[in-house]
């Protein structure tokens, strides 16, 4: 490593060209240049150069020394422009070179965020439209396995038009090293975190970006595989911006320049810090104390009626009680989001926990897919899971039925069962049936004093059994769903006290 810079700006201008074409192509002129002289005259919006990207998040970084091409066993690449004798193709780069001041379309670095070391990756889009090619993948096969060697996450600060044209299928295979490079620091359990500017596609948003953990995007990037040339005539614009990504489930949030430092200095807080334990052997998230009333219901539909009550403590609360702060991953990464579950992870007495929490509402497919994300993610971290429990049950209207209600909740239950670190949950409110139970651990349940939980809701046996709306209440007791019941069942462990 070498050339230590501080968080300011100062490394050059930013560019206001765009690229020619999608996958890279020669690239536009510098456009206007602007000086910054600090971190708060520099904010990372999507135009920054790659060094003033990295310099706008970072403490301090030291750029990574460039490998040698050791990824092109022919020297392809050393040949008189190019693999394919792209006829311009030297003359492009000495363009690109001289606008930039880079010999590469990316930038490796290794960074101080938050006081966390990290790997950072950052493309410059004014060289050949941050296009991914031979060079481009030693870079980035070098960066990866300086993390990996070092248990360091990955921070790739995002700008590309795709794969390099100009050494055809040579560049586009760069995209299995990269995907290599990023599954074996996957199985390591490092982190991988994407900020995406404006833009990602192609390759780099099929590898680097939607591959992450966890994706952040600046406000109206472009984000999509198919770049703006390449798309259908009759295509959605909105579909291929952050902020479409972000409400199909895609990305986890879109962060205002002025906010993404904070943001990743968080996440890298809360997911960053080396862990040397086996999973196995982690210490379980305690269950939180219980919010609501603390008295025990006498009968079956007492402990319906005040797990239903309107205005009662919900997930939110819970939240808020029991970590000192945290942050959420959103979306199933199959295109759906489901606003009555939250998952992420936060900080309680000094350490990271995940947790997964339904709101109260029946959870659809897109929300049972998230919270398996969730808990395979924290998994594979080595981060106990927290999961609280309070739904009716599992949607079950012809749209959920369509986005695989049966197989999300399938996927939730294996997700728990064969989960490594302890996983802890709290029964808040409702217990809805196998929408409830997907997110219960087995063997590691606990209820507060004013919920219930059922094979499935009173009224409902009621009518399947052909009793009287009379008999609902009978019903409710027979099917013993206080937390009492629950208790005497050997169905949770205990009843958490009240606050």
């Amino acid at each position: 490593m070498s050339s230590v810079r501080s968080g300011g700006a100062g490394d050059g201008g930013a560019g206001n060209g765009e690229a020619a074409g999608h996958h890279g192509g020669d690239g536009a002129a510098a456009g206007d240049r602007t000086e910054g002289n600090s971190a708060a005259t520099t904010l990372p919006c999507a135009r920054l150069t790659a060094r003033q990207a990295i310099a706008a998040v970072a403490d301090t970084y030291s750029e990574a020394a460039v490998p040698d091409g050791r990824g092109t066993s022919s020297g392809a690449s050393s040949a008189p422009d190019g693999p394919l004798g792209w006829r311009g193709y030297d003359d492009a780069r000495a363009r690109a070179r001289g606008r930039t001041g880079e010999d590469e379309s990316v930038v490796t670095a290794l960074a101080t965020i938050g006081g966390r070391e990290t790997v950072v990756l950052s493309f410059e889009f004014r060289y050949l439209g941050g296009s991914l090619g031979e060079h481009t993948g030693d870079r980035l096969e070098a960066a990866y396995t300086h993390a990996r060697e070092h248990g360091l996450p990955v921070v790739s600060l995002i700008a590309t038009g795709g794969s390099r044209m100009q050494e055809g299928m040579r560049a586009l295979t760069q995209l299995q090293r990269v995907a290599r490079q990023s599954a074996l620091n996957r199985a390591a359990g490092l982190p991988q975190l994407a900020v995406l500017r404006d833009p990602t596609t192609g390759g780099g948003w099929a590898t680097l970006g939607a591959a992450a953990d966890v994706i952040l995007a600046l406000p109206g990037a472009q984000v999509g595989f198919a770049g703006s040339r390449v798309r259908p005539p009759d295509a959605d614009p909105a579909a291929y911006t952050a902020e479409g990504q972000l409400a199909a489930g895609q990305i986890d949030a879109v962060v205002p320049p002025d906010r993404l430092r904070a943001t990743l200095q968080r996440w890298l807080q809360l997911l960053g810090a080396p862990r040397e334990f086996h999973a196995e052997v982690a210490e379980p998230a305690p269950p939180p104390d219980a919010l609501g009333a603390p008295e025990l219901p006498e009968t079956g539909w007492g402990a319906v009626v005040r797990a239903r009550a309107p205005g009662r403590p919900r997930a939110e609360a819970y939240l808020r009680a029991y970590f000192d702060d945290w942050e959420e991953i959103g979306g199933d990464r199959c295109g759906g989001v489901d606003p009555g579950i939250r998952c992420g992870f936060g900080h309680r007495e000094g350490r990271t926990l995940a947790f997964a929490a339904q709101c109260g509402t029946a959870t659809r497919p897109a929300g049972f897919r998230t919270a398996a994300r969730l808990v395979r993610l924290a998994d594979r971290l080595g981060i106990p899971v927290l999961t609280l429990v309070d739904t009716p049950g599992a949607a079950n209207d012809a749209a959920a039925e369509r986005a695989g209600a049966g197989a999300a909740i399938a996927d939730t239950f294996a997700a728990l069962a064969t989960a490594q670190v302890p996983v802890t949950s709290l029964l808040i409110c409702e217990g809805g049936s196998g929408g409830a139970l997907a997110l219960a651990a087995p063997d590691r349940l606990w209820a507060t004093p004013d919920s219930y939980f059922s094979v499935i809701a009173p009224e409902l046996a009621a009518a399947i059994l052909k009793r009287d709306k009379t008999q609902i209440h009978e019903t409710a007791d027979q099917l013993r769903i206080r937390p009492t019941d629950l208790l005497d069942l050997g169905v949770i462990r205990g009843i958490v006290p009240t606050a």
